[in-house]
């Protein structure tokens, strides 16, 4: 076989389709999918931002650290170097029985008592451990309402006030099915600061 032979039977066709599928897969498609999702789902596909006082405060997808007892705390996260990277999502990794979780997690339940010492209930669990992303923006509906009498008396509002927006904060199950209902914090601190 003569070199322009082969050409015209392998090399040809092979650039061809490189071009080709090139074009069609890393330019055509991307660009519909985005257009397509901008369309469709314009807030989830800009990354569900959230907006307080016409200023990008966080998205409704991410955790953020609250340590301000006028504020509902979300999930411990075991991201590094800080709290909540969205680029370095990960749990800690730690098993149950390994010292340094357990010293987290009693550290973590002193700081919660230590900010609100007439509660005696039990210290939900979920407020103590992170997630396995370490990312998590919700909290269930019992670690709400353990933090809500903290949060009145830190406001200056009704216990009765703080629970009634924990519940219209509540989010159902996903389908009707899966998962367990709960409260996006961010969500939930932004509707508590328009209460004042």
């Amino acid at each position: 076989m003569k070199g322009a032979e082969l050409t015209r039977t392998y090399i040809r066709p092979a650039v061809v389709l490189l071009a080709l599928f090139t074009l069609l897969t890393g330019l055509v498609y991307p660009l519909a999918v985005t257009g397509l999702a901008q369309a469709v789902f314009p807030i989830q596909a800009n990354g569900s931002l959230m907006a307080h006082n016409d200023r990008i405060v966080g998205s409704a997808l991410i955790g953020q650290p609250f340590d301000d007892p006028r504020y509902f705390w979300g999930r411990p996260s075991a991201t590094a170097p800080f709290p909540y990277n969205a680029a370095a999502s990960s749990g800690s990794n730690f098993g149950p029985s390994n010292p340094a979780l357990i010293a987290a997690v009693q550290a973590r339940i002193a700081a919660l008592r230590a900010a609100d010492p007439g509660n005696t209930l039990a210290v939900p669990g979920d407020l103590v451990t992170a997630s396995a992303s370490g990312l998590d923006p919700h909290i269930s509906v019992a670690a709400a309402l353990y933090q809500a009498p903290r949060v009145a008396r830190a406001r200056g509002l009704t216990s009765e006030a703080v629970a009634q927006l924990v519940a219209q904060q509540t989010e159902g199950r996903q389908l009707g099915f899966l998962g367990e209902p709960r409260v996006n914090v961010l969500k939930l601190n932004l509707a508590l600061d328009g209460v004042e």
